[in-house]
């Protein structure tokens, strides 16, 4: 699109995240921008997962971390060995949830983002019935493969979009900051500004 950017139509299918399973298909329009911002992107999709399956699944995740009193804290997650403990599953499980936010947000054409690692994580026990917690997250950052670390700041709430605040710095490009919102249980990304933590 003349002064716009390259415009990309995709078609691409998605699966549940832990059991792999065919979780539904999804036409999708992406803009990038020629000025230095995030990808534009409309999407659709066609869910084959049942609704009230995924409610249940955030439901169990949600009860799991809300029933604590001493905070969940892990580091190296998974460890050098790509083990994840049980008992931090359902850490990790947010982990990749808020880290697409970042990883959404930082991709342009020519650089693309994995989560690598957790290094560390820490819950925070709140009074109301939100779960919190502090990530630090290594992105792997393709071609270039530089490992970028991002400190990530996640509120969630079952049935609420997914909070996430965060600053990331690499040797190369020092500090950058974001923030937004991604909904949780892949039903779409809302994005807001804000200021960060």
């Amino acid at each position: 699109i003349p002064d716009a950017g390259n415009k990309y139509y995709l078609q691409f299918t998605t699966e549940d995240y832990k059991s792999g399973e065919n979780a539904g298909s999804c036409l999708a329009t992406v803009l990038y921008p020629k000025k230095k911002s995030p990808p534009v992107v409309n999407i659709k999709c066609t869910e084959t997962k049942d609704q009230k399956k995924i409610q249940d699944e955030d439901n169990r995740l949600y009860q799991k971390l809300r029933q604590r009193t001493k905070p969940i804290i892990g580091n190296n997650i998974p460890d050098s060995y790509g083990n994840i403990e049980p008992a931090l599953e359902p850490v990790w499980a947010l982990a990749v949830a808020g880290s697409s936010y970042i990883m959404w947000e930082k991709s342009t054409e020519n650089l693309g983002y994995f989560m690598a690692q957790v290094k560390s994580a820490r819950q925070w026990i709140r009074k109301d019935d939100f779960i919190e917690f502090d990530y630090t997250v290594l992105l792997h950052e393709i071609p270039t493969q530089e490992i970028i670390s991002c400190h990530m700041r996640l509120t969630w709430l079952p049935g609420h979009p997914l909070k996430v605040k965060y600053f990331c710095a690499s040797e190369n490009q020092g500090l950058e900051e974001g923030s937004g919102m991604e909904s949780g249980s892949a039903a779409g990304i809302l994005h807001e500004r804000g200021a960060n933590f």
